[in-house]
C-alpha cells in the first residue's frame, strides 16, 4: 500500500502517471478501484484532486483479499458519484408494501454501510429493473448526481438480451404504441388515437434462434414499466417464463430478461461511461444445440 498527499490541483489519472505509474498501469489501478482519496475508492480518469488529499494505492495482493461481494449483486464500478451493480433475477430493485429488504437498495445501502462502518452511507434510485429482469443497475451517491442522471436519462444507451418463444418473420423491427396500466398492474398497449398511456417504442434485432426459441437484442427508446414484454407480446412472441404476458414455456425457471449494456456521460467527470453484462450462462442452454 503506498499513502501520497497531493501538493497541487489536477486529475487522477496525470497524479498517478506523476508518481511513476505507466499511463496503462494507472489506468488498470483506476478500473480495478485500488486507488482511494481518503476511504473512497476512485475511478474515472478526470477526477479532480485538490490540494492535500491523502491517495491510497493498494496492490493487487491487497485488493484481492478484500469482499467485494454484496449478496444477490455485482458490483460492476464504483467512484465518489455512483455505483453499477448486476442484479440478479427475482431481487427488487426498491420496497414494496409487501416486500420491504428483499431489495437491491435495501441489500446495497446495508452492504455500503458496514463496509464504510458508517450509518450516514446513503444511495438513492436513477432507474429500476423488473423484479425478474437480472442486469446492470445505476444508483447515485447523492442527489445532485441523482437529479443529473434522471434529467439526462432519455441520452442513455440501454440495451437487453432477451429470449422469447418462437422466431420473428423479420430479422429486426420498431414496435410501438402507447402503454397504460390498469388498477390490477397489468400494462397493455392502445394504439388508438385517444391519446390515452404513454408513447413507447421498442426495437429489436435477432441475434441467433432455434425452432422454437430466438435471442433478441433489445433497444429502448423509452423506458416504461414492462415495455419490452409487453411489446414482445404484442408481436406474438412473448418472452420465456413470462406467464403474465403470454409465455406458455418457462424452461429456465426465470423470466429471460437481462440487461446486459449502459452507457452514459459521467455526471461529474463528465467522461463517456460504457459498461456490459454477459447474458446469463442460463440463457444458452436453450440454443445449446444450435451450430
Amino acid at each position: 500500500m503506498r499513502k501520497l498527499v497531493t501538493k497541487t490541483k489536477g486529475n487522477v489519472l496525470e497524479f498517478l502517471t506523476d508518481v511513476g505509474y505507466s499511463k496503462t498501469k494507472a489506468k488498470q489501478l483506476l478500473k480495478y478501484r485500488a486507488v482511494f482519496i481518503g476511504n473512497m475508492p476512485v475511478s474515472g480518469h478526470n477526477h479532480t484532486l485538490m490540494p492535500g488529499d491523502e491517495i491510497i494505492i493498494k496492490s493487487e495482493k491487497e485488493m484481492d483479499k478484500e469482499d467485494k461481494s454484496c449478496p444477490g449483486l455485482t458490483i460492476i464500478h464504483e467512484d465518489e458519484a455512483i455505483i453499477v451493480i448486476d442484479k440478479s433475477a427475482g431481487l427488487l430493485t426498491i420496497a414494496t408494501e409487501k416486500e420491504k429488504t428483499k431489495t437491491a437498495y435495501y441489500r446495497l445501502t446495508a452492504w455500503l454501510k458496514e463496509r464504510s462502518n458508517s450509518s450516514r452511507e446513503r444511495i438513492f434510485i436513477v432507474h429500476r429493473l423488473d423484479r425478474e429482469t437480472s442486469g446492470l443497475l445505476v444508483f447515485a451517491k447523492n442527489e445532485p448526481v441523482k437529479r443529473t442522471l434522471q434529467d439526462n436519462w432519455k441520452e442513455v444507451e440501454k440495451k437487453y438480451t432477451a429470449i422469447v418463444e418462437g422466431v420473428p418473420e423479420e430479422k429486426s423491427g420498431r414496435i410501438a404504441s402507447n402503454l397504460r396500466e390498469t388498477k390490477f398492474l397489468r400494462v397493455y398497449s392502445v394504439r388508438d388515437s385517444t391519446g390515452e398511456g404513454k408513447p413507447s417504442v421498442t426495437n429489436y434485432e435477432l441475434l441467433k434462434a432455434t425452432d422454437d426459441y430466438a435471442a433478441l437484442e433489445i433497444t429502448l427508446e423509452t423506458g416504461r414499466k414492462n415495455q419490452i414484454r409487453v411489446h414482445l407480446s404484442d408481436i406474438g412472441h412473448p418472452v420465456v417464463g413470462d406467464k403474465k404476458y403470454g409465455a406458455n414455456t418457462d424452461p429456465l425457471k426465470r423470466l429471460a430478461l437481462h440487461a446486459n449494456y449502459l452507457a452514459f456521460t459521467h455526471p461529474v467527470s463528465r467522461e463517456r461511461m460504457e459498461f456490459q453484462s454477459k447474458m446469463p450462462a442460463k440463457f444458452n442452454r436453450l440454443f445449446a444445440d444450435k451450430k
